[in-house]
């Protein structure tokens, strides 16, 4: 008789060890979401957040004609979000006691939730709508998944406009409610103050991305300080739609490209050279859904720049350092005819570019606050970023390949299903998705144990000790503590 096992369950049969989804997803369901944003912020609050003008109910684009479109270099939203070919799944992404009864068929053992409406709701620039609607969206999700705790949790949406805000839903979240994941924005999108002192329009259209860890409007300390006294470690799965390139008014896969990776490295290079992990070495920050790669490549990028830009290296281009009799008899000796006698010049004509200006020691040691003295220390400071890999993403393998990456470092990779979202147009392929990645000899089967369980699990319990404490997965993860010593970007 032919099995009706899915091929996502029979694989996780053969296995082992559970299978950890540290990114699935879940569609929330309006009507009731509006419930507790009015029971939080009011009853006009939902009417006020349909109104706003960056609403995530409400695209703009679609209310405008092409030629509005292209006046406003209005940003072309994502078509649709959620799987809708698949009715169960549909339906499965909104219910929590589906998504419950069919983890095994996804050949999942634990799931952390994530929201949808959820990503955007963490950007509102209304100051008093965002707190409240993320408070609601918390609440909602502490009520409606809390009896399954066993098999998946939900996080906490915390915003971060201002160090206050995020740590009064910090405890809110966590002390009331009795969430331990947290997920927060990987940037604050803050108005230029000098083009608001010309004029609140001209403020309003010109911004600047606050990255929190480095350059910010505020001292964000206080907030890894909460994270550590609640045992939170802090999740950032913030998209780039509509930031840097990512603007076309009509193609929205071209926006699409890379944009949770860009904004996972805009945040990590801020935590990185911002010293945020050398004065917090207790945590660990993770960044979704933008796969491996771009970790690869920043931790080759920080190498090679501190061997070529070190304050004691970067001392050796001063201009100080030019023989002035020399380079003035090489410009008399060889310039063309179009140059003779115009070497020596004034020194108010000698471009930055070409001649560089003086520089306080201070301000070129940029690795000052990230503390980093040796090579090694890059290696130390970055073990505690861990990367969001879903499941079909070949480029995951790159994570493994201690021949390419710097220090020969096998990255801290996660997996994440993304159950609920577009990119998983099947919910029962979630684990034989990340699994052919063994079949097609990416990675090796050890390597796929530290996809799915070693990495997820350190992730956690390296801040949170019993992070998996009265789940399915508890006896597990003890054993595995037992017999493991998290490494620190370990190579071969």
């Amino acid at each position: 008789m032919k099995s009706t096992k899915s091929a996502s369950a029979m694989i996780r049969e053969k296995l082992k060890h559970p299978i950890i989804d540290s990114d699935g997803h879940t569609a929330e369901f309006e009507p009731v979401l509006f419930d507790y944003l009015r029971d939080v912020g009011g009853s006009r609050a939902v009417d006020r957040l349909m109104a706003l003008p960056d609403s995530p109910f409400v695209f703009r684009w679609y209310k405008m004609s092409p030629q509005e479109r292209r006046d406003h270099r209005q940003t072309r939203p994502h078509f649709w979000v959620h799987p809708a070919a698949n009715t169960l799944d549909r339906a499965t992404s909104s219910l929590p006691k589906l998504l419950y009864e069919r983890l095994d068929e996804m050949g999942l053992d634990f799931t952390i939730i994530y929201p949808s409406i959820g990503l955007f709701l963490l950007h509102l620039a209304d100051d008093e709508l965002r707190g409240a609607a993320c408070r609601a969206l918390n609440k909602l999700h502490a009520d409606t998944f809390g009896e399954f705790a066993d098999r998946m949790t939900p996080v906490a949406v915390v915003p971060m406009h201002s160090p206050a805000e995020a740590m009064a839903e910090l405890e809110y979240s966590v002390s009331t409610l009795g969430l331990k994941a947290a997920l927060m924005p990987s940037y604050v999108r803050r108005p230029i103050a000098a083009a608001m002192r010309r004029s609140a329009d001209a403020g309003h259209n010109a911004s600047w991305l606050d990255v929190i860890g480095l350059d910010s409007e505020y001292d964000y300390d206080p907030v890894w300080e909460k994270c550590l006294a609640l045992k939170i470690a802090p999740t950032f799965h913030s998209g780039s739609v509509g930031l840097f390139t990512r603007t076309s008014i009509s193609n929205f896969t071209y926006n699409h490209i890379g944009h949770f990776a860009a904004a996972g490295e805009a945040i990590c290079k801020a935590l990185f050279f911002g010293g945020v992990t050398r004065r917090f070495p207790g945590l660990t920050f993770s960044f979704l859904e933008g796969g491996a790669a771009w970790g690869c490549t920043l931790l080759a990028d920080l190498v090679g720049h501190w061997e070529k830009h070190n304050a004691e290296i970067a001392q050796r281009y001063s201009p100080a350092t030019l023989d002035q009799t020399l380079i003035e008899r090489l410009f008399r000796d060889y310039s063309p005819p179009a140059y003779h006698g115009r070497m020596p010049y004034a020194t108010e004509l000698r471009s930055n570019l070409l001649w560089g200006r003086d520089e306080k020691p201070e301000d070129i040691d940029e690795w000052a606050l990230c503390g980093v003295r040796r090579k090694e220390d890059i290696r130390n400071l970055f073990s505690n970023f861990f990367f969001g890999c879903e499941g079909d993403d070949p480029m995951t393998a790159l994570a493994f390949d201690t021949r390419k990456n710097a220090f020969g470092a096998r990255l801290n990779v996660l997996y994440s299903s993304d159950l609920g979202h577009y990119d998983l147009p099947d919910m029962r392929d979630a684990a034989k998705e990340a699994w052919e990645l063994v079949e097609h000899g990416l990675i090796t089967e050890p390597d796929f144990r530290d996809l799915v369980f070693t990495n997820p699990v350190s992730a956690k319990t390296r801040v949170n000790s019993d992070f998996f404490a009265g789940t399915i997965v508890e006896d597990a993860v003890a054993q595995l503590l037992n017999e493991y010593r998290p490494r620190a970007l370990a190579g071969p």
